[in-house]
């Protein structure tokens, strides 16, 4: 990659990345969303197939998932000078909005305009989430083997209607991965 098409992909990499965490309220898988539809929808530099990639992996590291999905990101599209930049693009505005809303906490807790704005934040932070969910789940559904559909099925119903919690079903579930990839290989070795 050329010098001055490396600097272009930072710059726009690093815009992206503060525009999105700036206007994004909701948390980590509200951005994921809207960097699926910049890097994916918008710009295509990512395949879908392979931003579900990435997103598994940012859930499943350490840390809050939107700066994890910034570094798998930012590595994808331009290695240890992608991961700074988008990292730096996604903590910068989170950083300066807290540090100006402590300075202004007490009038901010009881004033009943900025409860009523960050309730209504919530609902439209939810519909994002149905969002994401029904869309990567439709591609998953799409893609992938029944098996692999109905491990998907099983994990969401024991997370969502029996309460399990989230870090038990991933492990079954990499158990599962893991002993399904044993299976094909043992089948083609025979």
């Amino acid at each position: 990659m050329e010098r001055k098409e490396k600097i272009r992909i930072l710059w726009k990499l690093f815009y992206s990345t503060l525009y999105l965490s700036a206007f994004t309220f909701g948390g980590g898988y509200v951005i994921i969303t809207l960097m699926k539809k910049k890097f994916v929808d918008e710009y295509r530099w990512i395949e879908e197939e392979e931003m579900l990639d990435l997103v598994a992996i940012a859930q499943s590291s350490p840390g809050p998932i939107a700066v994890n999905g910034a570094i798998v990101v930012g590595y994808k599209l331009a290695g240890m000078a992608g991961v700074l930049v988008s990292i730096l693009g996604t903590v910068l505005p989170p950083f300066v909005i807290l540090t100006v809303v402590s300075f202004f906490y007490e009038a901010f807790q009881s004033n009943f305009y900025v409860k009523t704005i960050l309730d209504g934040m919530q609902c439209g932070v939810a519909a994002v989430i149905a969002s994401v969910v029904y869309d990567m789940g439709k591609g998953v559904i799409e893609g992938k083997s029944l098996v692999s559909n109905l491990i998907m099925a099983a994990a969401f119903t024991v997370t969502f209607f029996f309460q399990m919690n989230v870090v038990y079903v991933v492990l079954i579930c990499i158990g599962l991965g893991v002993l399904r990839v044993l299976w094909g290989r043992r089948g083609e070795k025979s």
